[in-house]
């Protein structure tokens, strides 16, 4: 056994002192170290994928690409050289979309190194949209077909819905809704738009139960489950993450249906070894890893699992409770490592979506066949497989929200440590008869306190709120009371995801007013999250140049949606709920003044003034000293309450900050951002005249209150709500 293990080792280190030594001793490599400027030809070996971005594409979209260069020209050397070194594409603009493994392309970029630890040769920072050298393969042609065809038929389908079916059936997460993404991820079902075993097993199941009813005998069906399974890698991508599923799916299905776990076992082995040697930087993925300790987890403890609980349930309850339980045990040690928390959701959560996923998965393949041929057959079949996949969003977005879903655990050496620990005693604690009851009453307990007292005591929103500023990083977004179920939003952040999980959490459902201050990608780029699911009435937009990046897309964004977009003059007042918000600058008329284009565009930033009967808030946008001084020879009206204008940057003119006598003062800021807001000057400003700084970087969701008649600020991440 030692000599075997040595042995692998030792091919294992073999295989990837050769790729390291293929892949930066190469003319590539070398070119990458200098950042030359080079002509390449490349042959794709990935779907070119969408990034996002901080901006909300509103400066076009960026992708990144896996390749292969097969030629590559500089001024550097005379000639082309005629290399295969793999590489990494990143480019931007048009002339992307559409695009598929193994076409040939000619690219100009610069070359960068490869970031340290991925066997590839270098980094290709792209100029301009590629020009196409080559159609893809047939085979290749083929599968983007399917997908397309997908793609078109679940445009019938409500947007989460028609995102997510894809990314069932074959793993295509395109166009998946980043709110959808992101509750998958926090809920523990992420696994299921990346295509796994269970995806295989799902298809090899429909097709030996159809060719056993068509009484097929077993030889056949067994090859049509073949064909089927290399069809779906196919369709899916045959990239060593898909070929990883494929093995793993077998492997799990094989043991699983003959109950010889130990056979399984030293396959899967196998297919490690095997796996490692086909693409060595899967050594250091983990996603890799986590596959296979998954895998490994339903091999080994699922029957004897299963067994003990088909005592007390039904037998597939038992199967399904035993397979999710046992997965999500051998994947525990590697997510506190990735996350440095314990979920308490992924088990209910995958148990809930679990039986949804089958039908989803079979009726999307059999649509993405189907719709080449006839799209509206296709479109009959995704309707149903519309509902399975609604109930999943539904279980993952409960999920996301529920309270104490995931419990803080340290990280590292030491939180495996104490993992270690806690599993032992929960597991000598579980041998005898009295210790089970005490776990199940501390679980029972825990469960309580998280759903029932912890919302009570901490409760969120904090009854009688007014406004809160939404822990969205590095930008600005804003909700103000506007009744029931109802907010004014003022800017929505960079990120759609953390807009829309914060209106979510204060149960706005229609938004009668978005106003957006200015055009910079960090008051705007969140749109979409502020129209995920709700209502909006107008937009109010700043009025800046036309020219400025970002204003037309806006405007073209706003029209698709059907919202009237309108500028607004000082003076301008609304009445919504409890609150009434005037419009204070920009003055009609006046240029704004800065010492660069981004801060003429800051003090273009519209200002409002919002009054309840317990006091006052003035929200500043983003402007700056010039634009401040403006406010001040004007007259500026008193506040309780500042948004500090441009997170708390060191241009601010402190007449302006003394002049509001806010008592406290909201700066939305993300953490460790690169700007080094907020300055500590205006920090020691705000303290030395008496106002107290809330950060979102710290202190999360910043809420002001009623407080039986006068204002006050309650941070979530205050003792109160931890």
């Amino acid at each position: 056994m030692a000599v075997a293990v040595l042995v692998c080792v030792a091919a294992a280190a073999l295989v990837v002192a050769l790729r390291v030594h293929a892949v930066g001793g190469g003319p590539v490599a070398e070119l990458a170290r200098r950042g030359v400027l080079v002509t390449a030809e490349v042959e794709l070996t990935g779907d070119p994928r969408v990034l996002p971005r901080g901006d909300g594409g509103f400066r076009g979209e960026r992708v990144v690409a896996e390749a292969t260069v097969v030629r590559v020209e500089s001024g550097a050397q005379r000639g082309r050289l005629a290399v295969r070194a793999p590489v990494v594409m990143f480019g931007s603009g048009a002339g992307w979309t559409g695009l598929l493994p193994s076409q040939r392309l000619a690219v100009r970029a610069r070359l960068a190194p490869a970031d340290p630890g991925e066997l590839r040769a270098a980094t290709l920072l792209v100029r301009g949209p590629p020009r196409v050298l080559s159609p893809p393969s047939g085979v290749q042609a083929a599968a983007g077909e399917l997908r397309e065809g997908l793609r078109r038929a679940a445009g019938v389908l409500p947007p989460d819905q028609r995102g997510l079916l894809p990314g069932l059936a074959v793993g295509d997460v395109s166009r998946m809704d980043p709110q959808v993404k992101a509750d998958f991820e926090d809920a523990g079902l992420g696994h299921l738009t990346a295509v796994s075993g269970a995806n295989l097993a799902i298809v090899t199941a429909a097709v030996m139960g159809l060719s056993r009813v068509a009484g097929l005998p077993l030889a056949v069906r067994a090859v049509l489950a073949g064909i089927a399974m290399v069809a779906f890698a196919i369709v899916a991508r045959p990239s060593p993450s898909v070929l990883r599923a494929l093995f793993m799916g077998l492997i799990a299905a094989l043991a699983l249906g003959s109950g010889r776990a130990r056979d399984g076992v030293a396959a899967l082995s196998v297919a490690v070894l095997g796996l490692v040697l086909f693409d060595p930087e899967l050594a250091r993925s983990y996603g890799f890893a986590l596959s296979v300790s998954a895998t490994a987890g339903i091999l080994l403890l699922t029957p004897r699992w299963r067994d003990r609980m088909a005592r007390r349930m039904p037998g597939p309850l038992a199967e399904a409770t035993a397979v999710t339980a046992a997965a999500q045990a051998a994947v525990t040690p590697l997510l506190v490592l990735l996350s440095g928390q314990l979920s308490l959701v992924t088990v209910p959560a995958n148990l809930l979506a679990g039986p949804a996923v089958p039908p989803a998965t079979v009726l999307g393949c059999v649509a993405a066949l189907v719709a080449p041929v006839h799209l509206g057959t296709a479109e009959l079949l995704v309707r149903p497989a519309g509902l399975a996949t609604g109930w999943i969003i539904l279980v993952a977005e409960r999920a996301a929200a529920t309270p104490m879903g995931a419990v803080p655990w340290p990280g590292g050496p030491a939180g495996l440590a104490l993992l270690a620990v806690a599993a032992a005693v929960l597991l000598a604690a579980a041998r005898r008869p009295y210790g089970r009851r005490v776990v199940a009453a501390l679980a029972c307990g825990g469960l309580v306190a998280a759903l029932a007292v912890g919302p009570v005591v901490a409760p969120w929103p904090p009854p009688r709120w007014l406004l809160v500023a939404c822990d969205v990083g590095q930008g600005d977004a804003l909700a103000i009371a506007a009744g029931p179920g109802r907010a004014v939003v003022v800017d929505t952040g960079p990120d759609p995801v953390a807009v829309d999980r914060c209106l979510r959490d204060l149960g706005v459902e229609q938004v009668p007013l978005l106003v957006l201050t200015h055009p910079h990608a960090d008051h705007i780029g969140g749109l979409d999250g502020v129209f995920r699911r709700r209502e909006v009435g107008e937009a109010v937009v700043a009025v800046v140049d036309a020219g400025v990046p970002g204003v037309a897309r806006l405007s073209a964004d706003l029209a698709a949606r059907g919202v009237r977009e309108r500028r607004v003059a000082p003076g301008t007042q609304w009445r919504l709920g409890p609150c009434e918000i005037t419009v204070l600058a920009p003055y009609a008329g006046r240029a704004a003044t800065g010492p660069t284009e981004s801060a003429r565009v800051n003090n273009a930033s519209l200002v409002l003034h919002v009054r309840w009967a317990a006091g006052s808030a003035l929200l500043g946008g983003d402007i700056e000293p010039e634009a401040q001084g403006d406010l001040l020879r004007h007259g500026l009206p008193p506040a309780d309450v500042l948004k500090v204008p441009h997170h708390g940057s060191q241009r601010q003119n402190p007449a302006f900050l003394s002049a509001t006598g806010a008592r406290a003062a909201l700066i939305s800021v993300g953490a460790d951002n690169d700007y080094g807001h907020p300055a500590p000057a205006t920090i020691a400003r705000l303290s030395w005249q008496g106002t107290r700084a809330y950060r979102t970087d710290r202190d999360g969701d910043l809420a002001v209150l009623d407080l039986g008649g006068h204002l006050a600020v309650l941070p979530r991440g205050s003792p109160e709500h931890r």
